[in-house]
């Protein structure tokens, strides 16, 4: 992309309100960040006359599977405000290639990890919570069932996207690591050398999802260099996380951050 929006050749739209919980808890500036956000980069793209417009979107957009693969051709079927707000975003996205040819694209990743995550999400809020001897709170019995994605396996994904795609097409771009929760909170905990006592099992949050895993045989034909193995990636990341306690901490102290976590979590048993 050049300096200036007349000059940008390509628009890779990763801007969301990305966590399930204060979609929950905030469902309204969800939707205004996911949706009427990818609104108006739609219409400055049209305007401008964008080369690729790339909608990164999400697996929970397809929402439970209980067997199986989530394929692009599957209908998306949401359960929480988050991923109602995705989905609108990419149905909205792909409404302006049909009807102005803007010439949009679609990835939808899976549960992402790696350094430099807000720490509100499960691995950088767990590593935190164990270091500190906290409590960590797992919702329901720990078993929904993720598929856990690198974020630089997520980057090269998105990559061969921008580089090979064509218009008008979705892509999904799974890690192929599908793993329940309580295994990651586990994982945490051997790392940081701390005891399973820590963990607390809490009241599963309203329209928790069970199990997603994708298929992305479409992307990997594409020539997708997946090549972060999911038990030296996790560990890798985690040491990352101690080590690096001067950047998150400033961000999970914060007024924000503290005020969400102290209301989401206070009536939670």
């Amino acid at each position: 992309m050049a300096g200036t929006v007349d000059e940008a050749d390509i628009v890779l739209n990763f801007a969301a309100e990305s966590h399930v919980d204060r979609s929950i808890h905030d469902a309204e500036n969800t939707m205004t960040t996911n949706v009427m956000g990818v609104f108006t980069l739609c219409e400055a793209a049209k305007k401008y006359g964008v080369e690729k417009f790339i909608q990164i979107s999400t697996d929970e957009v397809y929402g439970d599977i209980e067997e199986g693969f989530s394929k692009e051709t599957d209908p998306v079927s949401p359960n929480s405000p988050y991923s109602a707000g995705k989905a609108g975003g990419e149905l909205l996205a792909k409404s302006y290639y049909r009807t102005y040819g803007l010439p949009v694209m679609v990835t939808r990743g899976s549960n992402t990890y790696g350094p430099y995550q807000q720490p509100e999400k499960l691995v950088p809020l767990f590593v935190s919570n164990a270091m500190e001897s906290k409590p960590l709170p797992v919702y329901g019995d720990g078993m929904q069932i993720r598929d856990w994605l690198h974020v630089l396996d997520h980057c090269s994904g998105i990559e061969t996207v921008m580089l090979k795609g064509t218009p008008g097409e979705i892509y999904n771009i799974g890690g192929n690591n599908q793993r329940p929760n309580i295994e990651i909170i586990k994982i945490i905990l051997e790392v940081t050398g701390k005891d399973e006592s820590l963990i607390k099992h809490v009241e599963d949050r309203p329209g928790h999802d069970r199990r997603y895993a994708l298929d992305s045989a479409k992307l990997l034909a594409m020539g997708w260099p997946r090549t972060h193995d999911f038990e030296t990636g996790m560990r890798d990341t985690i040491r990352w996380y101690m080590t690096n306690e001067s950047w998150w901490r400033p961000i999970k102290e914060g007024k924000d951050n503290k005020e969400f976590a102290e209301k989401w979590y206070a009536n939670r048993h």
